[in-house]
């Protein structure tokens, strides 16, 4: 079962079905699709829901680890982030986050509670990260993360 992790202002959490209509408001906005890999535009009905009915089983076989990002305050969903390709014990962290809320430092703060999760609970020794050229605000939250700039 995906844990639950808390940092000071965030809690990552499970995804829950019904989070999936706050899933396809938020990553919905075609800024979000253009500023990630993985995430198509338009983001149509039922597409929140299947990828949430993935976790679990992603999960139990290590193939990846999704957490929904939420304030701990209001418990409000923000996003979400995860490990994703994990092939033994090497992951690559992701993370995307609705477009109100960029700029608060929620990304730098959700990536470092996940990278001491994969690290000393998750079992990975390797993590990487990668962001899109068009998005450096993506590489400013990774290099604050302590991760070396490669080119």
């Amino acid at each position: 079962m995906i844990p639950n992790l808390q940092s000071e202002r965030l809690k990552l959490r499970p995804f829950k079905p019904e989070d999936a209509a706050r899933v396809q408001m938020l990553a919905g906005e075609k800024i979000i699709a253009d500023m990630t890999e993985n995430i198509p535009h338009p983001y149509q009905n039922g597409m929140a829901e299947a990828w949430i009915d993935e976790h679990e089983s992603w999960y139990k076989n290590r193939v990846a680890v999704v957490f929904a990002m939420v304030i701990r305050e209001t418990d409000e969903l923000i996003g979400a982030i995860s490990f994703t390709q994990i092939e033994e014990q090497t992951g690559n962290l992701g993370y995307w986050v609705g477009l109100p809320y960029w700029g608060n430092g929620y990304c730098t703060e959700a990536s470092g509670l996940l990278l001491e999760f994969g690290f000393n609970q998750f079992g990975l020794s390797q993590i990487y990260a990668r962001h899109l050229a068009e998005n450096p605000a993506s590489g400013r939250v990774i290099t604050k993360n302590g991760f070396p700039y490669l080119r």
